[in-house]
């Protein structure tokens, strides 16, 4: 089954009409997109868009074979004309399935937003699933049969590849496309190194694909360490890199603080940002989690881990660091870092970088950020993938 990309952007197209935004400015030439429009086999077209026409002859495609004319979405974008010689477009009821004479076989699957999704089987078995913009599937049953394609909104419905994935409809081997894509992400390097956290890749407009043939799908990292200063945006980054992976254990180090109105409502804000399938457990002994198999970890994070490991030792207290306080920190922090070493699991941690700003003025604050250096860089060696977060922007340091 041979599928052609004419299009590959949301419905109002990238750059967006009229929009001021980097992003915007930035997605010219091969990164400017159409509104999303695929045509299978040369006989059936998934959603129209404003030149289709067009889109397809400089695809080096003809639209003269398509046959089936299928809307996914209610449209928010241009009003788009059906060109002559194509049918009339159509919508296949949830649940039902449309036979086609090309021996293609459509079925409707329903999502937890307006829209329909389309599971298409070639003749020769090959099977892809399509979504329209902002919509996951809904009423999923496990365990399901992997696609050898699957193109849907993975920078704003990650939670749609992570449901596919919890009941194996898409697998180690499954092609994962990149479509509806949007000005929420600047295109280039950013776009591809944001897809590649989920499993996922872009493709230019006009792009011709064949639905099975082995593609070199992005390996996810199975240790990161994120690195940031306050307000850094590592925390979001760290969360965007399990997004799109089911059951999810968030790490809470800091704990409660009871009575501590302003890290209650820091506490919160991280809360509403996570998936409503990740589950929260608040504790700082990370080795026994480690040391067993289990759903993705995101541990947040490695400096409160240091501060409860320091309080344990009796760190701050220049007598008892140097009477065995010194020696038993750097043995916690040595089995931590063999536990990253042996953990099967997929870890995701967020550290503070302190070292590159102002020297503290205290000897324990010093000997804080000291001891927060060596962990990140003992923790870093351990991880295939690092990254530093600044502004808002990710730098990998590690890849």
């Amino acid at each position: 089954m041979e599928l052609t990309l004419l299009g590959t952007g949301v419905p109002a197209g990238l750059p967006r009409p009229d929009c001021p935004c980097a992003a915007c400015a930035l997605a010219a030439g091969p990164y400017a997109r159409a509104a999303t429009s695929l045509l299978v086999d040369g006989s059936l077209l998934l959603d129209l868009m404003p030149g289709v026409a067009f889109a397809a002859a400089r695809a080096g495609r003809s639209l003269g074979g398509v046959r089936q004319v299928l809307l996914s979405h209610p449209h928010d974008g241009p009003a788009v004309e059906v060109p002559a010689g194509l049918p009339q477009p159509g919508r296949v009821p949830d649940g039902r399935e449309l036979a086609l004479l090309t021996g293609h076989r459509v079925r409707a699957t329903a999502l937890d937003a307006p829209g329909t999704g389309y599971a298409v089987t070639g003749p020769d078995g090959q099977r892809l699933l399509y979504l329209p913009p902002g919509t996951a599937p809904a009423g999923l049953e496990e365990p399901a049969e992997p696609y050898a394609m699957v193109l849907l909104d993975v920078v704003g419905r990650p939670d749609a590849l992570a449901r596919l994935r919890a009941v194996g409809a898409v697998g180690a081997t499954t092609d994962v496309i990149a479509v509806h894509l949007d000005h929420d992400v600047p295109p280039g390097a950013e776009e591809r190194r944001r897809l590649a956290a989920a499993g996922a890749r872009a493709v230019p407009d006009g792009t011709t694909l064949e639905v099975g043939a082995y593609e070199d799908v992005p390996d996810l990292p199975r240790r990161t360490l994120v690195l940031g200063g306050a307000r850094s945006g590592k925390s979001v980054e760290a969360e965007r890199r399990l997004e799109s992976l089911p059951r999810v254990l968030y790490v809470a180090t800091g704990g409660s603080r009871n009575g501590d109105t302003e890290w209650a409502a820091r506490v919160s804000a991280h809360q509403e940002r996570r998936p409503g399938s990740w589950r929260t457990v608040e504790t700082c002994d990370l080795v026994p989690l480690l040391g067993v198999d289990g759903p993705p970890l995101l541990v947040d994070c490695l400096s409160l881990w240091l501060t409860d490991a320091m309080d344990s030792v009796g760190a701050w207290d220049d007598a008892q660091w140097a009477d065995g306080g010194e020696r038993a920190l750097r043995e916690r922090v040595r089995e931590l870092t063999d536990a990253v070493r042996a953990t099967r699991r997929t870890v995701v941690a967020v550290s503070n970088e302190v070292g590159s700003g102002i020297v503290p003025a205290t000897a324990s604050g010093r000997r804080y950020r000291d001891e927060l250096g060596r962990l990140n860089a003992a923790f870093a060696q351990e991880c295939e993938q690092v990254l530093l977060a600044v502004a808002g922007q990710t730098l990998v340091l590690r890849e």
